[in-house]
């Protein structure tokens, strides 16, 4: 069942598939805002968490739901400088801390009964960062207990075009009042680890565990990638009400597929697990980079499912 509401001036849609209901506003950064689950019991999980009274203003600062990276996640640089890259034709441009769509206006193309698929809008800004001739969607499905969430870069012009996208999942956690971080593992399957130095450079952690704790200050801003398999599985220690992420592209499983761990302190009511398409600094590092020829598309598929 989909509605469309408005709420204090602002255009959302509401989708209700069994017991899960999924919130979004497709024209202010395609954001999905919630997904929420009614327990056997009659209470309500809150899978992602979203703040009570977000600021639409400045949508790229509210802390909650999934914002959408594009062009390129996290910090870029060109040679040690924050915030700029180099293009394909040697300019050396700006470049936002994860793009410009989680902030961006969108198009809503159609909205259903299981989703909605929405159209990037480019800004002035997003033009002189990102200057080619491109479409750029967002395609949400729901289902009861899972999502899918596409990403498809389309050319439009005479040249390749470089992107490495990913997704900013805020979850809910912990999701149980009598657990602490500490209760809530995460398991990836992962053959390298790396964090970012203040350059832009990947710097590879030496070791790290397969499964490791919430509570542990090192997971978060850890990059992980080229993993054994394209998923990962997290949730309560004793393996119940667990989530799983698993992802892939119209590539194939790129090795360089990247899932960041990140809150923003131990206090914070959310940790975020953030599949990539590659890692940070993708255009300098050439790492995780994918390119687009002219007149073709490029989809980058991720789904959350309860298990």
């Amino acid at each position: 069942m989909h509605a469309h509401i408005d709420q204090d001036g602002e255009s959302l849609h509401r989708w209700v598939k069994g017991v899960s209901t999924f919130w979004a506003h497709p024209e202010k950064g395609a954001r999905l805002m919630r997904w929420d689950v009614e327990m056997a019991d009659g209470s309500l999980r809150e899978v992602l968490c979203w703040p009570e009274k977000p600021d639409w203003d400045t949508v790229a600062k509210i802390r909650g739901g999934n914002p959408i990276l594009f062009p390129f996640a996290a910090r870029t640089f060109h040679k040690g400088e924050l915030g700029k890259w180099k293009a394909p034709s040697g300019t050396i441009l700006p470049m936002a801390m994860h793009g410009y769509a989680r902030q961006g206006e969108f198009e809503l193309e159609s909205a259903a009964s299981d989703g909605f698929i929405a159209r990037f809008i480019p800004s002035e800004e997003a033009k002189e960062a990102y200057p080619f001739e491109y479409n750029f969607y967002v395609h949400y499905r729901f289902f009861e207990l899972a999502l899918e969430v596409s990403l498809t870069l389309e050319n439009t012009g005479n040249e390749p075009i470089p992107w490495s996208a990913g997704h900013h999942f805020y979850f809910n956690l912990p999701w149980h009042s009598s657990l602490e971080r500490k209760h809530y593992r995460i398991e990836l399957p992962k053959a390298k680890a790396f964090r970012q130095d203040p350059g832009g450079k990947l710097l590879a952690e030496k070791t790290f565990p397969q499964t490791d704790t919430f509570a542990n200050p090192d997971l978060s801003d850890r990059i992980h990638t080229k993993l054994k398999k394209p998923e990962a599985t997290f949730g309560p220690a004793g393996g119940e009400e667990d989530i799983k992420i698993s992802w892939t592209d119209s590539e194939g499983n790129n090795p360089w597929h990247t899932l960041v761990t990140w809150t923003m302190d131990d206090d914070a009511p959310y940790y975020c697990i953030e599949p990539w398409m590659g890692p940070p600094n993708s255009p300098e590092t050439n790492k995780g980079l994918h390119w687009v020829k002219p007149r073709e598309s490029q989809n980058y598929k991720v789904r959350l499912e309860l298990v």
